[in-house]
């Protein structure tokens, strides 16, 4: 899979644009908070299809840029149905196990409430890679405490699915640098307490 990152806002939120090659012209965009312009110059630049844009929660600093692409590009805004409320008309609502298809790819969506009700992960099997938006990050996870967290529902996103994910699988989170699961099963204490033992 071919990624690109956008880094904006005074939160430093990442904007991913993937594709399944290099060679590849259609693409998704993920999380755009901010960045409009310059993402919209990569598409020409790049003569880039864009097929979507997703996002991983509804937190202005990974949607800010949405609407504006949206206008823009002629496109369609894909949301969690859960987080779906701060939009007047998302294009697609989102549910778990949906699956977007990209090139030869396929991201799986899996619905990981905790930071927001509708918070997701998209995840490839074939390229072994997950973009977690604020659920997971390499050292840390995302906060709890907002207005519509949860602690007992990142419990169980973290040990229902993103335990799940093999060692080999490469994290794209909505803050920071990418990881694999193995470092975050090494580094990152909050993600080591909270997945503890499923028998527990």
């Amino acid at each position: 899979m071919e990624i690109k990152r956008f880094i904006g806002g005074l939160l430093e939120a990442n904007c991913f644009v993937i594709r399944d090659t290099k060679a590849d012209r259609d693409c998704l965009i993920i999380d755009p908070g901010y960045e409009a312009k310059k993402i919209m110059k990569y598409m020409r630049d790049e003569n880039l299809n864009p097929l979507g844009i997703v996002l991983t929660h509804h937190h202005h600093d990974h949607s800010g840029a949405a609407e504006k692409l949206a206008k823009e590009l002629e496109l369609e805004i894909m949301i969690h149905t859960d987080d779906a409320d701060s939009f007047e008309s998302p294009g697609r609502l989102l549910s778990d196990g949906d699956v977007l298809e990209l090139g030869k790819d396929k991201l799986v969506i899996c619905h990981t409430p905790g930071h927001t009700r509708g918070s997701i992960c998209l995840y490839s099997k074939r390229s072994s890679v997950c973009f977690t938006g604020d659920t997971v990050f390499n050292v840390d996870l995302g906060r709890t405490d907002l207005e519509d967290g949860s602690e007992e529902e990142m419990k169980s996103s973290i040990r229902e699915v993103v335990n799940k994910w093999g060692n080999q699988v490469t994290i794209y989170p909505g803050h920071g640098d990418p990881a694999t699961m193995k470092y975050v099963r090494k580094y990152n204490t909050e993600f080591i307490e909270l997945a503890g033992n499923k028998n527990d």
